[in-house]
């Protein structure tokens, strides 16, 4: 349809243009999608045999939809993503507050004017972009702001008697009419002000200081929940549920795969940043492991969750820390380090919630227990397992690299150190490079020094070697020799 051509309602009709609900034209294109093999919640990864298809189960269906899930599980992201199934534009009364349909007006002020001027009412198109109203649920929230109230000063300026509906300035959601309307946290929101949407969503009507008018908003809601909140902080009323039509719940990556595709995408880097900083594989491994662990561990509330927020802006601060160090030493090019990894501590500290146990801990050691236990983890994929028990006197994979330790009495890795410095250092434990051939023979010549430190510090996970931090650095020693020191 021209809308550039088409600016009265007796256009409108005469290019035989039919009204439909926001809910069957969310349901009309998403068949088209489906049937045609196109990707509907395009960018929006691990959802693919749950959450996705649930939702759209939901859209056909035609149901206002609830996403309950914890902190950083994509719910905000699926309703935005819903605006890609509405039609590009649609027509509406020029000048309604509400986006009155001109074949199927439901305002005062559609109605008087189009009675006045026939098929002359002059049209305006909105695009889909400009179709998708949000509101967070804060307490502050009133029944004045979502759903409307008298403006006395309408009122007056039209010299117009408070018994006429005139007077009524409309809240959000009227005037988010055949729009996508989303409340975040609906817990959040006062029971007295979740029951002033039960007309909205059923019925269609909207009741303001007195006046009842039967208007019947064409509107999509979406609702996001976390979990926690029935508990914790609010609930959503028993009725108002019963009005929603499907709840679906979301969950966190599934696998480090999806994790770090989710990462990479929503990462926000510079090309001074991506061609500075080489980043291995196994860094990236390591730094999405790290989540899994926080939502497991013992110090950290699941019921909170752990964002996956935790994780861009844990690679956004592992890149700029080696970016900072290569800066330091003029270098144009560096490959991230493992001890680069102390940078992420502040990215971590601010995204969990600790129990008790974990505030005793404090979050600064919580953080670096999380790095450690990732590394442990990953650990045994590419070396041999490391046996908590072991004979006396028995010949392992990692003999030699604590014999060398033992001897040579360790070394400092200094966080600043230049390439130059650091390769160095890591090339005097020979027993290293022994241990990585015979294991990883296919390690990349780029990945070699950092495969290197995965050693060290793995080793110092399962109690072979000793790792002390100080000011500028980490020192490794003989966990023996580290023992002895003290007396």
């Amino acid at each position: 349809m021209e809308i550039n051509t088409i600016k009265t309602l007796g256009q409108l009709k005469a290019a035989g243009y039919k009204s439909t609900s926001i809910k069957d034209e969310l349901r009309n294109n998403l068949r088209e999608k489906i049937k045609s093999g196109k990707p509907v919640f395009e960018g929006v990864h691990g959802f693919e045999n749950t959450v996705i298809p649930e939702l759209e189960r939901a859209i056909l269906s035609r149901h206002n939809i609830n996403l309950l899930g914890l902190r950083g599980q994509a719910k905000t992201r699926l309703a935005r993503k819903m605006v890609e199934l509405l039609d590009e534009y649609i027509p509406f009364v020029e000048g309604s507050e509400i986006n009155d349909d001109p074949l199927n007006p439901i305002s005062r002020f559609a109605k008087d004017l189009i009675a006045e001027k026939g098929d002359e009412t002059p049209i305006s198109w909105l695009h889909r972009s400009e179709r998708f109203f949000e509101k967070l649920a804060t307490p502050d929230v009133t029944v004045a702001d979502l759903i409307g109230d008298v403006d006395p000063i309408k009122a007056a300026n039209l010299k117009l008697s408070y018994a006429d509906d005139r007077v009524i300035h409309f809240g959000m959601i009227p005037r988010a009419n055949r729009c996508i309307f989303v409340i975040n946290e609906l817990p959040d929101l006062q029971a007295r002000i979740q029951v002033a949407l039960f007309n909205i969503l059923q019925e269609g009507d909207i009741q303001i200081r007195g006046f009842k008018l039967r208007m019947p908003l064409d509107m999509q809601f979406v609702f996001t929940a976390n979990p926690e909140d029935y508990t914790n902080r609010g609930s959503i009323v028993t009725p108002l549920k019963d009005r929603i039509g499907s709840q679906i719940l979301t969950h966190y990556p599934e696998t480090i795969a999806i994790a770090r595709t989710i990462t990479e995408q929503e990462s926000k880097l510079d090309k001074n940043q991506t061609n500075l900083v080489y980043v291995p594989s196994l860094a990236r491994d390591i730094l999405e492991q790290i989540s899994f662990e926080a939502r497991e561990s013992e110090y950290i509330d699941n019921k909170s969750g752990v964002s996956a927020r935790m994780s861009i802006t844990a690679f956004e601060n592992l890149i700029s820390t080696a970016e900072r160090r290569a800066l330091i030493s003029g270098a144009d090019k560096t490959t991230l380090r493992l001890s680069d990894f102390i940078g992420i501590i502040p990215a971590i500290t601010g995204k969990v919630e600790l129990v008790y146990e974990g505030e005793q801990e404090g979050a600064d050691v919580v953080a670096e227990t999380l790095i450690g236990s990732a590394i442990r983890t990953l650990f045994p994929e590419y070396f041999p397992k490391i046996e908590k028990l072991e004979k006396p006197d028995e010949k392992t994979p990692y003999s030699d690299i604590v014999e060398w330790f033992f001897a040579e009495s360790g070394f400092e890795l200094l966080d600043d150190a230049s390439d130059k410095e650091y390769k160095a250092i890591l090339d005097e434990v020979t027993p290293l490079d022994v241990l990585i051939k015979k294991y990883q023979p296919q390690t990349a010549k780029e990945d070699l020094y950092f495969l290197k430190e995965f050693v060290l510090w793995g080793l110092v996970e399962y109690k072979k070697l000793s790792k002390d931090r100080f000011d500028k650095g980490n020192q490794f020693r003989d966990i023996y020799g580290s023992y002895i020191s003290k007396f």
